[in-house]
């Protein structure tokens, strides 16, 4: 049995996808699956089990992307497509039965509106990913056995939804201290290399015996590897955020302008914070979103209120 499973660009897209992707190979234990994604996100399905292989899809002029998919598709006969991208060439594709998630249920979290594809709205399947050993041995090097880990995303991919550099220092030096939630644990920061610079306030404020710098060091399986030793992870609204949801440690998500109704981290081990004003609230007045990274939209998400939220999680979930 073939299933072609398109997903999506984006990191925390894909990763809040794979439940879906997790279910068909629990129900189809003979398939082997091909998996169509951008860029970014490929590096998240390395490890699937019965992996064919993976389309890389770059994104082109005029949606010349679609039909790099479709030529690469073509001379297959699918037993199944799972279309989670909208593409209106997957239609053209020969099959015995397709799954096109349309725009229905645009409303709910994305984790439900893909559970819907497959009729699951109301129990959608929980995000899934695997990894291999040497991601787990990786990890193992890096992460000292017995010592509770932070793990830190103090970046996101649009400027404005990151919260503060020195808020994030702060936050760390409370939850770390004698007093903390986690006294004298360690620090790991994650992140790409080119977020680096907007990470250096943090890099610079931690310090060197307590952080375990892996700004741009890892791969996405060896990131959630370590995601899956750690303690604690508090970040922004990023794929970092869902793959540490998807790794099971307790996952606090840091909101301002974006939805948390849509977007929050999943299952019973997360949850989210923000100040004071909803999503809508957050944004001022004549908003220009061409000169979006030069504002702040999480100024109002206090330091006091994600230690409290970091404090009543681990005090519900964590080990």
């Amino acid at each position: 049995m073939k299933i072609l499973f398109i997903t999506a660009t984006r990191v925390g897209d894909a990763v809040l996808s794979t439940g879906v992707l997790q279910h068909l190979l629990e129900e189809n234990p003979n398939a082997r699956v091909t998996i169509v994604c951008g860029p970014a996100a490929a590096g998240l399905f390395e490890a699937v089990p019965r992996l064919e292989k993976i389309i890389v899809l770059s994104k082109k002029r005029w949606s010349m992307h679609w039909v790099d998919m479709w030529l690469a598709c073509v001379g297959t006969f699918w037993d199944a497509v799972v279309d989670l991208r909208n593409a209106p060439i997957s239609y053209l594709l020969a099959t015995h039965k397709s799954w096109h998630l349309g725009r229905k249920h645009m409303s709910v979290h994305r984790v439900a509106r893909n559970g819907a594809l497959l009729g699951m709205v109301n129990n959608p399947p929980t995000p899934k990913l695997w990894c291999t050993d040497d991601h787990k041995k990786t990890a193992e090097r890096l992460l000292p056995s017995g010592k509770p880990i932070i793990a830190i995303a103090p970046v996101a991919n649009w400027k404005p939804k990151s919260w503060s550099a020195e808020n994030f220092v702060e936050l760390i030096k409370r939850l770390t201290s004698e007093a903390g939630v986690l006294p004298g644990a360690k620090v790991m920061v994650f992140g790409t290399q080119n977020e680096r610079e907007q990470a250096s306030h943090v890099l610079e404020n931690i310090p060197a015996d307590q952080m375990i710098d892996c700004m741009g060091t890892l791969s996405l399986l060896e990131i959630y590897a370590c995601l899956k030793r750690s303690s604690l992870f508090v970040g922004n609204d990023s794929g970092l955020m869902h793959m540490a949801a998807a790794a099971g440690v307790p996952t606090l998500g840091l909101f301002g302008p974006s939805r948390e109704d849509l977007y929050s981290p999943w299952g019973d081990r997360a949850m989210f914070t923000r100040g004071d004003l909803d999503f809508a609230g957050v944004f001022p007045e004549n908003y220009d979103y061409q000169n979006a990274d030069n504002l702040e939209l999480m100024s109002g998400l206090t330091v006091d209120r994600v230690e409290n939220a970091a404090t009543e999680l681990w005090q519900r979930v964590g080990e």
